[in-house]
């Protein structure tokens, strides 16, 4: 670990990986460091491309840091996680990864990550994407998510991109069952050339299953955003989707909203404004002695808080 392994942790993380009851830091394609405890164990597949979280049933407020991070310039790196979540356990996940890149060949990171959530238990997931370096290498990163969620699980998704991510394809698929509910949020950030493009799909299959989507974009320059949902009610079900995007200079989004009613009792609805940033909301900051571009910057951070 060197300062700019320390630094694309911090960006990613936040909090000390150190303060986690569990751990597993990824570097270049391998596990350089982890911790387990009674409660929560990793371990790793057997081929090496992954790992496999057990937390068991009845664990409360366990936190688990599962980073990766990319430093070699040219790398691909794919990695399969799994976690599974036993009966009535309650944890936090932080995940994500963090790309340095001062060269000029494309650095990819593509993450899958495999949720399996028992009855009753709870998952807090957040996920943060980060890249930065002086090279002319792309950072790419392309996450998968993929939830099985059973009677009366319930689930919180925090997916944030936070910059420096110069093509990225992000994809949510999800199952949920009885009394299910998934509650997901994303906050994506491109500038530049940048291309961002989403797709969640959620199964409803069991009776009074419920998800809430709500994604705030903002897009910059010439970069281009692509927001695809795909909601499908099969019962007694309830779905609220809000894709919410600001668009400046030569920048373009996309938002393709798809819901499925094949029950006479799912309620699905979809909402989606596009549009650039209101002429009175930077009055009112200029009045208080922002510079125009410092009222811009300042209502962006609050549209992605």
């Amino acid at each position: 670990m060197n300062k700019t392994d320390e630094n694309l942790l911090s960006e990613i993380l936040g909090d000390p990986i150190h303060e986690a009851d569990a751990y597993n830091i990824r570097k270049n394609g391998e596990g350089i460091k982890r911790k387990v405890n009674p409660y929560i164990d990793i371990v790793s597949k057997e081929d090496g491309n992954g790992l496999d979280i057990y937390v068991k049933e009845n664990t409360l407020f366990g936190i688990i840091h599962i980073p990766v991070i990319l430093t070699e310039s040219g790398l691909t790196d794919i990695v399969y996680n799994d976690f599974h979540i036993g009966k009535n356990a309650n944890v936090i996940i932080i995940a994500g990864c963090g790309i340095h890149n001062d060269l000029h060949k494309d650095s990819r990171h593509d993450g899958i990550h495999r949720f399996y959530l028992e009855e009753g238990s709870k998952v807090k997931y957040v996920e943060k994407h980060y890249g930065e370096g002086k090279g002319t290498g792309k950072k790419v990163l392309n996450p998968i998510t993929e939830i099985i969620m059973k009677k009366g699980s319930y689930m919180t998704m925090d997916s944030v991109q936070i910059k420096g991510v110069d093509n990225t394809i992000r994809k949510t698929n999800a199952t949920l069952y009885e009394n299910a509910t998934l509650v997901i949020n994303e906050k994506i950030l491109t500038n530049q050339d940048q291309f961002a493009k989403t797709d969640f799909k959620v199964n409803l299959n069991g009776e009074n299953s419920s998800t809430h989507i709500t994604s705030r974009t903002v897009a910059t320059d010439s970069s281009y955003q692509e927001f695809n949902s795909n909601i499908i009610g099969n019962t007694r079900s309830y779905a609220h989707v809000e894709c919410d995007a600001i668009i400046k200079d030569l920048a373009s989004v996309k938002a393709v909203p798809e819901i499925y009613a094949n029950h006479v009792d799912a309620n699905l609805i979809h909402e989606a404004a596009i549009g650039k940033i209101a002429g009175d909301q930077l009055i009112k900051l200029m009045t208080l002695g922002l510079t125009e571009k410092e009222a811009e910057n300042a209502i962006i951070n609050g549209f992605l808080k």
